[in-house]
C-alpha cells in the first residue's frame, strides 16, 4: 500500500463577478483536499467495540496465565509428604482426588497452552546494481518508451522528486529494455530472482536443510503464475512430498504478516518442525504504461525486493533464535465499499492494466490502523496505561464527561517500530500521529530511501536495518506494521531473545554506514 499527494492542475483565476465568494470556495476546496491525504487523527475517536476485541484476546489466554502461579504456590507452599502421611490411611480417598485432579490440571495445561513460535533468522534479498534505476534515467526511460504523455511524464518527476526515494532502488531487468518485454518468462525469471537468492541465504545462514522443512507460505499479490511460486520452491529446493504448501495472492503488501500469522497457527498443529515464510511481489507484469494518473503512482514507489524468514517451534530451537513471535493482530476493513475498492486493479479507458489508488486512502488507512491499534492496546501497553486509556475511554463514550481523550504512549510497549515503506506520507503521518521520534521512524524512512517500497517484504528490510545498527538488545519488542489493498492493517510483535546482529549477507551491510541521509523536503 502506498500513496503520496496527487499533483493537481492549476485552477483557472476567478472571474471579476465570481467575486469574494469564489474565493472562498477555492480555499475550502484546498483545505478538503489537504485534508483528504492526511491520516485522520485516529486516536480522538476510539471505538468501544474494538476495546472490547482486544481485551477479548487477552482474557482468552487468562487460564493459562493464572494456572501456572497457582500451581507454583500449591508445590511451594503445601507440604505434599505431610499432607500425604496425615491422609495415608484416613482419607485415602480425598489424596486420590487430589493427586487426579493435580495431574489433570497440568495436563490441561500442557495440552492447551500455545507453542512459542521462534525466528531462527531471515533473509532480505539484494537486487543486483546493474539494474538501479536513477531518477533521471527512469523518466528519460519512460519518454523513451512512448507510451506516457508530456503531462504524465510530469507527473511522475513530481511524485519521484518527493517519494523519498534514493538514487539506488532497482526496478526488473524486463523494464530496462526499451521496449520493455513484459512477458510471462520474464516474469518468472525476475520472480525466480528474488525467492532463490533470498532462500539460498537463508539456508546458507542457518544450516537447516530444505527437506527439515514442514511448512512453506509464499505470498505475492500481483503475479500468480500455474505451477504456483511455492511449487517452484519445492521443485527448486526438491521439498519434501507432504508439506504444507500455501500460495497467497492478491493480499497487498500487507500480506507479509498475514503469512506469519498463518504460519504460527500453522505450527501450532505440527510438532517440532520448521516454517518457511517468502514475502515478495513481482513488478515486471503488473507496470502501467497508460496516463491515468491515479495508476502510475505505483510505478514511481515499487521496486524490487522480497524476503524469507525462517521459524521453529521446537523448544531446542530457543538458544539460536533471535525473536520469539508474541502477538498477531489483524484488521479487515473490506466489508466497506469505499476500503475494498481503495487499492484496486483494473483497466483504464484505453484497456491498460494497473493499480489504481483512490485519493480516500489515507483516509481509509487510518481507520483501519485505528482499529488495528486499539485491538493491539490490551495486549502490550503496560497496564497503567491502560487504565488512563480505559476510564478515559468509559468516561467520553458512557458518562458523556467533555474530558479531552488519552492518547496511548506506544513508545512504553515497542522499543522499535518497522512501518511499511509504501510512501513517505504515511510514515511522516504515523510518526506524527503516534508521537514517534526521528529515530523510531529512521528505518522505515531509509528503506524506503535505499530500496522503495519493496510491498510485503518491506519490514524485514526495516528490521535489518536496526539490526545492522546494532539497536536490538535482549528483551527489546518490534513492532512491524503493514497496510495492504482489501483494505488491511496487520501487526506482528517480536521479542528479541538476545542481542541480535545482522543476519549475514544482510543488504545493509556494505552502506549502514552512509545512513541516515538527509532526505530533501
Amino acid at each position: 500500500m502506498s500513496h503520496d499527494t496527487i499533483p493537481q492542475a492549476t485552477p483557472a483565476p476567478p472571474s471579476p463577478e465570481a467575486g469574494a465568494a469564489s474565493s472562498s470556495n477555492a480555499t475550502t476546496t484546498q483545505q478538503q483536499q489537504h485534508r483528504r491525504h492526511r491520516l485522520p487523527n485516529f486516536l480522538l475517536s476510539v471505538n468501544l467495540k474494538y476495546v472490547k476485541l482486544g481485551y477479548h484476546y487477552l482474557i482468552s489466554n487468562l487460564i493459562t496465565l493464572l494456572l501456572l502461579p497457582l500451581l507454583s504456590f500449591l508445590f511451594v507452599h503445601l507440604d505434599l509428604l505431610s499432607l500425604w502421611s496425615h491422609f495415608h490411611y484416613d482419607h485415602l480417598l480425598a489424596v486420590l482426588a487430589f493427586s487426579v485432579l493435580l495431574v489433570f490440571a497440568l495436563t490441561l495445561y500442557f495440552m492447551t497452552r500455545p507453542r512459542s513460535i521462534y525466528l531462527l533468522d531471515y533473509s532480505c534479498y539484494r537486487p543486483p546494481t546493474h539494474l538501479q534505476a536513477p531518477r533521471h534515467l527512469f523518466i528519460q526511460h519512460s519518454r523513451l518508451t512512448g507510451d506516457f504523455d508530456d503531462s504524465s511524464l510530469e507527473f511522475q518527476r513530481k511524485i519521484l522528486e518527493r517519494s523519498g526515494l534514493g538514487e539506488e532502488t532497482v526496478v526488473p531487468e524486463a523494464m530496462h529494455s526499451i521496449p520493455p518485454r513484459p512477458s510471462m518468462q520474464a516474469a518468472r525469471e525476475e520472480a525466480e530472482q528474488v525467492m532463490f537468492g533470498a532462500l539460498d541465504n537463508l539456508f546458507a545462514a542457518t544450516g537447516v536443510k530444505p527437506k527439515d522443512i514442514g511448512i512453506l507460505v509464499v505470498n505475492c499479490s500481483l503475479f500468480n503464475p500455474t505451477p504456483s511460486l511455492s511449487a517452484m520452491i519445492i521443485n527448486r529446493y526438491k521439498l519434501r512430498g507432504n508439506i504444507g504448501s500455501f500460495n497467497l495472492g492478491g493480499m497487498g503488501c500487507s500480506a507479509g504478516v498475514i503469512s506469519i500469522g498463518l504460519a504460527k497457527d500453522l505450527l501450532q498443529v505440527h510438532r517440532n518442525t520448521y516454517a518457511v515464510v517468502v514475502s515478495m511481489e513481482n513488478i515486471t507484469q503488473n507496470w502501467y504504461f497508460g496516463n491515468k494518473k491515479s495508476m502510475l503512482i505505483p510505478n514511481c514507489l515499487f521496486r524490487v525486493g522480497g524476503a524469507a524468514i525462517l521459524l521453529s517451534n521446537k523448544a531446542a530451537d530457543r538458544r539460536r533464535a533471535k525473536y520469539k513471535l508474541v502477538h498477531v493482530v489483524r484488521t479487515h476493513k473490506g466489508a466497506e465499499d469505499k476500503a475494498f475498492r481503495c487499492v484496486y486493479q483494473e483497466q483504464d479507458d484505453a484497456g491498460k492494466t494497473g493499480v489504481s489508488l483512490s485519493k480516500d486512502l489515507m483516509a481509509i488507512a487510518g481507520d483501519a490502523l485505528k482499529t488495528n491499534i486499539t485491538t493491539l492496546g490490551p495486549l502490550v501497553l503496560p497496564i497503567s496505561e491502560q487504565l488512563l486509556f480505559f476510564f478515559t475511554l468509559i468516561a467520553r463514550k458512557l458518562l458523556n464527561f467533555k474530558i479531552k481523550p488519552y492518547i496511548p504512549d506506544f513508545k512504553l510497549a515497542f522499543e522499535h517500530f518497522c512501518i511499511h515503506a509504501g510512501g513517505r506520507a504515511v510514515i511522516d503521518e504515523l510518526e506524527k500521529n503516534l508521537d514517534l521520534s526521528e529515530e523510531h521512524v529512521e528505518a522505515s524512512r531509509m528503506t524506503l530511501h535505499r530500496f522503495g517500497n519493496t510491498s510485503s517484504s518491506s519490514i524485514w528490510y526495516e528490521l535489518g536495518y536496526i539490526e545492522a545498527k546494532g539497536r536490538i538488545r535482549k528483551g527489546h519488542r518490534v513492532w512491524q506494521i503493514a497496510f495492504g489493498s482489501g483494505f488491511k492493517c496487520n501487526s506482528a510483535v517480536w521479542q528479541a531473545l538476545r542481542n541480535v546482529k545482522p543476519s549475514p549477507k544482510s543488504p545493509w551491510l556494505d552502506c549502514i554506514d552512509r545512513y541516515p541521509v538527509e532526505i530533501p523536503a
